[in-house]
C-alpha cells in the first residue's frame, strides 16, 4: 500500500488526531465519505444536455420582420 508499513500509517494517525482533535475525526471522515461518494457518483452518470431553445422561432421572425420595414 503505497510503500507505508503499519508503523507510518499509525504515525500519520496520531498526527491527525493531534492536529483535528478526537471530537472532529468523525466529521472529517463523514466529510470525506460523502465527497467520494458524489464524485463516483457524477463519474457514473451521464452528462446532462441542456435542450432548452435560446430563442424562441417566432420572435426572431418577428424581429426580421421589424427591421425588414425599419431598412
Amino acid at each position: 500500500m503505497f510503500g507505508l508499513g503499519i508503523q507510518e500509517l499509525i504515525f500519520i494517525l496520531v498526527i491527525v488526531i493531534v492536529l483535528f482533535g478526537a471530537k472532529r475525526l468523525p466529521e472529517l471522515a463523514g466529510g470525506i465519505g460523502k465527497a467520494i461518494k458524489n464524485f463516483k457518483k457524477s463519474m457514473s452518470e451521464p452528462d446532462e444536455i441542456d435542450v432548452t431553445p435560446k430563442k424562441p422561432l417566432e420572435e426572431d421572425k418577428e424581429k426580421k420582420e421589424k427591421t425588414g420595414q425599419e431598412k
